[in-house]
């Protein structure tokens, strides 16, 4: 539910005023269980139940998502880790996988995907082919990407976010298309203007998707700090607001 949402069920004046009440009891009661001294209250009276959400750290997070039409995909207030921008299992690459998605303007849970269904994080994983590394680059595909050594593993990704990048930019942006190419490469999508009747080919597309969405971020409620949190015996019931 959006914070406009809550702002229009809630009733004017009592019932508003005690949910903003509710909160701040419950900020103080946080800012206590860790330590933090807490907060002075401004002097004006807080206006609406979304200032009083912004001003927790978490108003201002949805009201960004909202305004981009897109879920949350920066870590809340409090999330840890260095996969932090990723969901899923961790693995040991997610750092090199976050830098190379940024430095390529690729979505970082695409390009795990693409790493997964190609090597399954085994940066010494090697083809019968010839492909080799995380990402299984050809030594001519290596090559002609600045890879020197396709075992590397930050060499590997960085060289295979820059080739799917090359194919996205081929194909218009279409991902389904990029990723036919990175796998049977491009003069197969072009010549079938779409991903190529290959079995093996049709399978990687779907793979690589699936598994991008299995790595996507979190929702909003997973990075929020959990209830036992909180000293159950010292929230007050005074007032008719509640929050839910």
């Amino acid at each position: 539910m959006s914070v406009a949402a809550v702002e229009g069920a809630a009733a004017p004046g009592t019932g508003a005023q005690a949910a903003i009440a509710r909160i701040a009891e419950l900020q103080t009661l946080v800012a206590r269980a860790h330590g933090v001294p807490p907060v002075a209250a401004a002097s004006a009276p807080a206006t609406s139940f979304s200032s009083a959400l912004a001003g927790a750290g978490v108003g201002q997070a949805i009201a960004n998502s909202a305004a981009a039409g897109a879920p949350v995909t920066q870590p809340l207030p409090g999330a840890t880790g260095a996969g932090s921008g990723l969901g899923g299992t961790p693995s040991p690459f997610d750092g090199l996988i976050l830098a190379a998605a940024q430095k390529h303007g690729l979505d970082p849970a695409l390009l795990k995907g693409l790493i997964r269904a190609e090597s399954n994080f085994d940066p010494t994983a090697s083809s019968p082919a010839g492909a080799a590394g995380l990402v299984q680059l050809m030594p001519g595909t290596a090559a002609s990407l600045g890879v020197t050594d396709r075992l590397d593993p930050a060499q590997s990704i960085d060289g295979g976010a820059r080739y799917l990048r090359q194919q996205l930019d081929a194909f218009g942006g279409d991902v389904t298309k990029a990723l036919a190419a990175y796998n049977a490469g491009p003069g197969a999508v072009q010549r079938y203007n779409g991903v190529p009747p290959y079995a093996e080919t049709q399978a990687y597309v779907q793979k690589v998707q699936a598994y991008a969405d299995e790595y996507r971020v979190a929702p909003v409620a997973a990075a929020l700090p959990a209830p036992t949190t909180l000293p159950t015996t010292a929230i007050p019931t005074t007032g008719s607001g509640s929050i839910t």
